[in-house]
């Protein structure tokens, strides 16, 4: 019998059990597609720590995870580990599980990882909006940006950016190489399964970006390796003329 929720592209690449040792897991908010509580009580017991936002620590405690590994941050809050301090900051989003009780009662944010001698941003979730200019200008430039590009609809343009906006995202946090992420895993949008990189590709080569598209699971070092293989099937997918997605508030 198939499993409720939505349809996966392709399984994962890597079991649990197989993982190499996790100095952290970092949550961008509690969606189901970002916070998925059986994945979070296979690894409480694997991973000292838990990074997420404002709120968010109250699920994972109440799956199991010891209050003492969970640190939340409000946006612009940071946390050294070693060398690297990790950064929360702004996103243009939502949180909640539960429809019309908790919607946006839980913080949401993107990362800066910012090391000796790479940076590297993450946008989680997002529309586009004028506050990522300042976290390029406070923790920019990046080395590498990943950023969404993927699940957007019309109806809703300043919750997920679509991959024009991406492009100009990348921009704004002054952003050197660009992963896209959050398109090749779940249908959760009406576009089809890879639109969101064909348009992002269409849409980096116009604005002179550098977008890399390794395969999932393949390790990549972004100053030095920039893939750029087409590994995904050629299915039919709209333009951004056919069907543009613009922010409402994207300043």
């Amino acid at each position: 019998m198939a499993s409720p929720g939505p349809k996966r592209f392709f399984p994962p690449l890597l079991a649990i059990r197989d993982l190499p040792p996790v100095d952290a897991v970092v949550i961008s908010h509690d969606h189901y597609d970002h916070l998925d509580y059986a994945t979070i009580v296979a690894l409480k017991d694997r991973t000292p720590l838990f990074v997420c936002p404002l709120g968010v620590g109250a699920h994972l405690e109440r799956w199991g995870v010891p209050a003492a590994k969970i640190i939340e941050l409000d946006w612009w809050d940071s946390r050294a580990f070693g060398d690297l301090s990790l950064w929360a900051v702004p996103a243009r989003h939502a949180s909640g599980r539960m429809l019309f009780l908790d919607d946006g009662a839980k913080m949401w944010a993107g990362y800066a990882f910012v090391g000796v001698s790479h940076r590297v941003y993450y946008s989680g979730d997002t529309g586009l909006f004028p506050a990522l200019r300042t976290i390029g200008e406070r923790l920019g430039p990046f080395d590498l940006t990943m950023i969404e590009i993927g699940q957007y609809d019309q109806a809703w343009p300043d919750w997920h950016l679509g991959a024009e906006q991406a492009i100009e995202a990348h921009r704004r946090v002054r952003g050197s190489v660009m992963l896209p992420v959050h398109w090749g895993l779940f249908a959760l949008a009406s576009h089809g399964w890879t639109e969101p990189i064909e348009r992002a590709l269409v849409a980096g080569r116009g604005a002179g970006a550098v977008v890399i598209t390794p395969r999932p699971g393949q390790s990549v070092e972004p100053t030095v390796e920039r893939p750029q293989e087409r590994w995904w099937p050629r299915l039919p997918w709209r333009t951004a003329t056919e069907y543009p997605i613009v922010a409402d508030h994207g300043g």
